[in-house]
């Protein structure tokens, strides 16, 4: 799943809607949706995140973070680590191999150092 997944299905479970019935809504098959729920799918086309946001009649500050989960919501990701130190490639490609064995804990802190080094 995605972190645009979770924020879908959250917004979709608060308002009692099946994934049918949003998918009639927008006019996308529901396979598609749920693809999109399950992180099966890339990310969304910016139409779809404003269609979404439209379609929940989110806010400014709450499209804005639907529209940030998406952009970080790639199931399959490219890290280009040319013109950057051994170290940082080493990272890159420890993080590839063992990403599936860290459990949620280790996760957490992984993405909490990130988030302090970016300040978000």
């Amino acid at each position: 799943m995605t972190p645009f997944g979770r924020a879908l299905r959250r917004l979709r479970a608060e308002r009692g809607l099946t994934q049918k019935r949003m998918a009639a809504d927008l006019q996308l098959s529901p396979a598609y949706l749920s693809a999109l729920e399950h992180g099966r799918r890339s990310r969304p086309s910016p139409m779809l995140v404003m269609q979404i946001c439209q379609y929940f009649h989110l806010i400014w500050e709450d499209a804005d973070a639907l529209e940030r989960l998406a952009a970080l919501s790639q199931p399959r990701v490219t890290v280009d680590t040319t013109g950057l130190g051994a170290d940082h490639t080493e990272l890159a490609n420890r993080l590839a191999a063992d990403i599936a064995e860290l459990d949620a804990d280790q996760v957490d802190e992984l993405l909490a150092l990130l988030k302090a080094q970016r300040g978000t």
